[in-house]
């Protein structure tokens, strides 16, 4: 079978071909115009996104990331086209997807009043956990979260960054097999960005997990897959080697001069180096990928 996201459209040049790996969520064709402004937000986008793997969604604000985001969520219905979750389809079948599909929208769904634990307790009924499995699941997402000093702190005393890590938390609970995280660390202090790094490298086993975010290093880091997307159309997609093999350029090479003049006594090292800017004492220039060092 053709991977939806092996390249059609893009001349085969910036998308990988896999085998062997199962598809917790394909999208064929999907289309969605905004009937108001006439804008198309997903024009055309096809994509499979794995289980067992991190899939790193990436694109300025605007892309469509959210977009998608929204309708594989069942928040905002299709113009055309349609996505398939678990091999149910989105347009038919939400109501059996909503049971295995967790999500981190972009601002936290949280109630100041309720404490960590009963945010955990209350989305685990929600999801039709009864009472001894969410206790269950409970004293163990708090704590891989870093949360169990504040276990029966309210929310609204939270700070940010732990106000964030819950949210992501609370995309697991109960057993989430698809979990869509859109930008989960926009905001955050590096210190939780880290903490939530940790949380989906050690949740991803066995779930299909889509993460959007506008940091390179994040998507870098944690996907095993990268999907760039502009204007809602589907740029390039693969691990991140296949991307920096196929798509780089090479690298860039920041030089500190201790006087001037040093720039030309590098040049017969690496001539095919182009200098690119150049501040004070600091020049800067990109070596080609070949380069051996």
């Amino acid at each position: 079978d053709l991977d939806p996201s092996s390249g059609a459209g893009m001349g085969g040049q910036g998308a990988e071909r896999l085998g062997g790996l199962r598809p917790g969520v394909s999208i064929h064709n999907l289309v969605k115009i905004y009937r108001r402004s006439s804008k198309v937000a997903v024009n055309g986008l096809s994509l499979n996104f794995y289980e067992g793997q991190i899939t790193s969604f990436l694109g300025h604000n605007g892309a469509g990331k959210t977009t998608t985001m929204s309708i594989l969520s069942g928040l905002l219905p299709p113009s055309s086209g349609t996505a398939y979750i678990l091999g149910r389809d989105i347009r038919s079948e939400m109501d059996s997807i909503r049971k295995t599909m967790g999500m981190c929208p972009q601002h936290n769904v949280l109630f100041d009043i309720l404490t960590v634990e009963e945010h955990v307790w209350f989305y685990g009924r929600l999801k039709g956990l009864s009472g001894k499995q969410v206790k269950e699941e409970m004293k163990q997402i708090i704590q891989d979260v870093g949360l169990p000093h504040k276990r029966r702190e309210q929310t609204k005393n939270l700070s940010g960054g732990m106000q964030r890590k819950l949210s992501v938390a609370i995309a697991f609970v109960g057993g989430s097999q698809v979990v869509i995280l859109d930008e989960p660390t926009a905001g955050v202090d590096p210190y939780s960005r880290r903490g939530i790094w940790e949380l989906l490298l050690k949740y991803r086993k066995g779930r299909t997990v889509i993460l959007s975010t506008h940091y390179m290093d994040e998507a870098d880091l944690l996907g095993d897959r990268i999907a760039i997307l502009s204007r809602g159309r589907l740029c390039c997609c693969g691990s991140p080697l296949f991307l920096k093999t196929k798509l780089g350029t090479g690298y860039y090479l920041t030089l500190v001069k201790r006087e001037a003049g040093a720039r030309e006594r590098t040049t017969p090292g690496a001539p095919s180096a182009p200098l690119l800017g150049s501040r004070r004492l600091q020049p800067w220039c990109q070596l080609p990928a070949s380069i051996s060092v």
